[in-house]
């Protein structure tokens, strides 16, 4: 965080872990040029706002009765998307993504809109969330929620039974969630250690209809992976809470349920890309763009003995990381995170129709947008605006200065709002281990650069950097380190390396 030295916050020595995080996430959002907090405007607009959206247009299909799930985080409300999967035949798949319509309660201009323009995304801490949407229409209103009949946009996919694409359709359509569904419990199930939730169960054919759901969704993750796409494995930890206490930090897993929704979001913002280009009018795609810095990637793909081409080439580089992950499972998040910035982070731009897609080189896609989180993410309602004026017929509601502009803006934001998270996630582990100091832990070298060595100890996952006297060590070296301090505020934690002979 470039500026993370340059602002204090005083800890009120009566605050629980969750306030104390929550109160250090307010200044953070404040000086990231995001803003925490509705404005009156909002909540005035807000209070006029007492039901679901409803429209009576004989062009919006009735699919409520179809056994509508979501799969999400165990926590989450605001739920996006929806799935179901019908097999015509041992030779087709026909897939249905409903999203949930929520450009049909926030109009353009409205201080709602001008509000999640403003931040273009939620933002994510363990003690506090800072919606893009009031809650009352993001986890319930414009929500999918269980038992509700709620307005949706849906993207119809038929796939062959290998899994190729061969045509896609969207229309609008009212849907009912059937069951609220959460990645581990299903995941469980999937691969055969848990039990089948209560809430899938009260669903007849859920069971099956999931199963044919994860069998679909696999044959599309093998065919990207043929393609190139990237396999990471990120360190990315999660806070829980005891009674407004941290009481443990673990590794969020990419479980099966996961890869399952990822799939199903990625074929989706293809179709929606390609229908916007068809429409021969101009949107908002989210790239990343081939790394500028392949040649460095190389060099770190030499220093593991395995040689890259000179010229990008994700299928290459796929194949380094499938290796490296089976041969150093420990040390294969740390190699991710080098090559995640290595790569760049992605961006939001504004593409000419039947122009030459830049793509998302770590998806190894060429049609990619973001479409299916409205409830969480600005440029989502944006492409959702833009359908819905493909589908009424109607002018698109945003001129191309007007997208080229939002685009701007929204990578900025959503890169500010990054940090913010990140930034937190430090917090979380500094205060858990505040109590720690002089306590002595294992952990791996996880990066080395003009700031210093990091080091990521394994329980609880967190990453630190290592002060005082040390050899050069390189990534992926074994360590035992001694914490010696933490603060809160800036997220620091700080270790010292214990001579071999002391281990």
């Amino acid at each position: 965080m470039s500026n993370s030295r340059q602002y204090t916050f005083r800890t009120k020595n009566n605050q629980n872990h969750r306030e104390e995080l929550a109160r250090i996430a307010v200044g953070v959002m404040i000086v990231r040029g995001l803003e925490p907090d509705f404005s009156a405007a909002v909540r005035e607009q807000l209070a006029q706002i007492n039901g679901a959206a409803v429209e009576n247009n004989p062009l919006i299909r009735d699919l409520r009765d179809l056994p509508w799930c979501s799969i999400d985080n165990d926590d989450s409300l605001d739920l996006d998307q929806l799935t179901v999967l019908k097999k015509i035949d041992e030779r087709e798949y026909c897939l249905l993504v409903a999203i949930a319509d929520v450009d049909a309660l926030i109009k353009i201009g409205s201080p709602i809109d001008e509000h999640a323009f403003i931040n273009t995304r939620s933002v994510y801490t363990s003690a506090r969330i800072f919606p893009m949407l009031p809650v009352k229409l993001s986890t319930n209103l414009s929500s999918l929620n269980p038992g509700q009949d709620r307005l949706a946009m849906i993207c119809e996919m038929h796939f062959t039974n290998e899994g190729i694409l061969k045509k896609t359709e969207i229309y609008r359509a009212n849907v009912r969630n059937q069951a609220q569904l959460a990645y581990d419990a299903i995941s469980d199930w999937l691969e055969g250690g848990g039990q089948f939730p209560a809430a899938a169960k009260a669903v007849s054919g859920l069971d099956i209809q999931l199963k044919i759901q994860d069998e679909l969704a696999q044959k599309l993750r093998v065919l990207r992976h043929e393609s190139g796409s990237l396999e990471f494995d990120i360190f990315q930890p999660r806070a829980s809470f005891i009674d407004n206490e941290i009481s443990e930090i673990k590794q969020q897993p990419h479980n099966r349920a996961r890869q399952l929704i990822e799939e199903f979001m990625i074929a989706t913002n293809g179709c929606t890309s390609r229908f916007l280009e068809r429409a021969g009018i101009y949107s908002m795609r989210r790239v990343v763009r081939s790394p500028e810095k392949w040649l460095r990637i190389v060099k770190v793909a030499l220093e593991y003995g395995y040689s890259l081409p000179n010229e990008p080439d994700a299928q290459a580089l796929e194949s380094f990381l499938a290796k490296q992950h089976q041969q150093d499972p420990v040390g294969f998040p740390d190699l991710s995170l080098l090559i995640v910035k290595l790569m760049g982070s992605g961006e939001y731009i504004v593409e000419k129709p039947s122009s030459q897609p830049i793509g998302h080189f770590g998806l190894a896609v060429s049609d990619y947008m973001h479409s299916t989180a409205p409830n969480r993410r600005y440029p989502d309602i944006i492409t959702m605006r833009l359908i819905k004026s493909v589908l009424a017929g109607e002018d698109p509601p945003y001129s191309v200065q007007e997208l080229k502009s939002m685009a701007l803006h929204c990578t900025l934001q959503e890169d500010a709002s990054k940090k913010v998270e990140r930034q937190l996630r430090k917090s979380e582990a500094a205060l858990l281990l505040r109590s720690r100091i002089g306590q002595y832990f294992s952990g791996i070298v996880s990066g080395v650069n003009e700031k210093g060595t990091w080091i990521r100890i394994f329980d609880p996952p967190v990453e630190g950097r290592l002060i005082g006297e040390f050899d050069d060590y390189p990534v992926g070296h074994l360590i035992r380190v001694k914490l010696t301090s933490t603060h809160v505020e800036r997220g620091f934690i700080d270790f010292a390396a214990v001579p071999e002979n002391q281990n």
